[in-house]
């Protein structure tokens, strides 16, 4: 088989879990043409973030030198656990102090200058996913496995401009194969490469959005034709819900591609939303296990699932989310929604849910809340006596998912009788055409407890 495995920032977020995950690819490498792929360790892509933000406002000088000994500590000992050979511990060490050696003297430029650009945040970011591939392909050398690190530009990711939320483009897909392949076929090296992060044509760093080391496994997977995808998370699979929200949330075996990017889009946290993307094509099925439960079977994300009767097969929550109102009467509706979504777009607004009422304009548009203040912003021009935009920033998005809702009278009645039973306003309603998902917004305090509600009145739990 030719597998491509990828290991997020919990997997690996010490010496100790990058051995362990080492380990599992040794299991597999012996067997199959194996791919990796590995984000930053946990909570270092946040520390990156935040040092960025404290340098762009104050001359940080002090607290850089104190934010890359803490980095290179915690590194440096992720290392001395998981590399036993001191020959290849010592290249990986030479290796990451260049690396230091440069984030160091980037941050200390952002301070000088007083100015973070998106260009520059997302050269930053890269550092997490940087550092953390030598060390794992190091540990990778040192289990007796042929290993090398690449960086998502040197696999061939190539992408757009847009800086934060790049774009794979097509020529990324030959590259790859290219650059891949021959390792894996020919020379039987395991490739580490790095979650997150593309280069544009002209070589210049790019992020693919947060928990963008998906879409790189998908991405590297279509291209080569793997077999199957292994996302290696810290949960069994895709859950009924959120189990610190329904402590009786059971795994889902089996999910289609569909069901899958409508529970990542809203707000379920195991899938990046783009991630499926380049292998629904292909057929190619994503599995997700768990890396400190390896045996488990996890959930198999397929071209079609096995009916067992499920109705709504699980439940989303978003938080932190807000709804803008456009409203008014008199005037072409079609124009103003035109002008709405365009600047939206051309602000790089994230439209999650839309819904709309035409017997007089109102239309209602939930972002997250983050880009609330760039939205009121872009429109603010058209509020006038005619139009009217208003904002509701504390609100939650909950949405109920299942193929087996499509073409099922009176789903939605279920839903919303409950709801009304347990005294939980709806603010908003959006069903999408395919019938896989009920999605409304309700105070944001009582997100929760409409999960909770839900999962009960569709019995989802185990």
């Amino acid at each position: 088989m030719r597998i491509v495995m990828k290991f997020g920032g919990t997997s690996v977020k010490d010496g100790s879990s990058i051995l362990h995950c080492a380990k599992l690819v040794k299991r597999y490498a012996n067997d199959n043409e194996v791919v990796v792929v590995v984000s930053a360790m946990a909570g270092v892509t946040d520390s990156l973030s935040n040092i960025a933000e404290k340098c762009c406002v104050e001359r940080a000088h002090g607290q850089i030198k104190l934010f890359i000994a803490d980095m290179m500590k915690r590194h440096y000992e992720a290392v001395e656990i998981a590399v036993k050979n001191d020959e290849i511990k010592n290249k990986v060490y030479s290796t990451l102090s260049n690396l230091f050696d440069e984030l160091e003297k980037v941050l200390l430029g952002i301070s000088y200058l007083g100015e973070l650009t998106n260009r520059s945040r997302d050269y930053i970011l890269s550092f997490g996913e940087r550092l953390l591939a030598p060390i794992f392909s190091a540990c990778l050398i040192s289990l007796g496995v042929n290993s090398l690190a690449l960086t998502g530009g040197d696999a061939g990711i190539i992408t757009d401009r847009n800086f934060g939320r790049a774009k794979p483009l097509p020529k990324s897909y030959q590259l790859i194969r290219n650059r891949i392949e021959p390792l894996i076929k020919i020379n039987r090296i395991v490739p580490v490469v790095t979650g997150f992060i593309g280069i544009t044509e002209d070589g210049i760093i790019t992020t693919l959005g947060r928990g963008g080391s998906d879409l790189t496994a998908t991405l590297i997977a279509s291209a080569i034709d793997a077999d199957e995808v292994w996302l290696w998370k810290e949960v069994d699979g895709i859950m009924t819900a959120d189990p610190k929200i329904v402590p009786n949330a059971r795994v889902i075996p089996q999910i289609s591609y569909q069901e899958a990017m409508e529970l990542s889009h809203f707000g379920a946290k195991i899938l990046h939303p783009k991630a499926l993307d380049p292998v629904i094509k292909k057929r190619i099925p994503v599995r997700i296990k768990n890396t400190f439960n390896p045996d488990a079977e996890g959930t198999v994300i397929c071209e079609a699932t096995k009916s067992k009767g499920d109705i709504v097969k699980a439940l989303s929550l978003i938080e932190k989310v807000a709804i803008v109102n456009v409203s008014g009467a008199g005037f072409d509706f079609a124009d103003i929604m035109a002008k709405v979504f365009r600047r939206l777009a051309n602000a790089k607004v994230n439209v999650i849910m839309v819904a709309q009422s035409s017997s007089e304009l109102n239309l209602s548009i939930v972002i997250e809340r983050s880009d609330l203040p760039k939205a009121l912003e872009v429109l603010e021009d058209l509020n006038d006596e005619n139009v009217k935009i208003d904002k509701i920033d504390d609100v939650a998005v909950v949405s109920a998912v299942g193929a087996g809702m499509s073409g099922t009278p009176g789903v939605a009645g279920r839903i919303f009788s409950a709801l009304g039973r347990n005294g939980i306003n709806v603010i908003m309603i959006s069903q999408s055409c395919s019938e896989y998902n009920v999605s409304f917004a309700v105070k944001r305090d009582e997100g929760r407890k409409a999960v909770k509600v839900i999962h009960d009145e569709f019995k989802l739990g185990g």
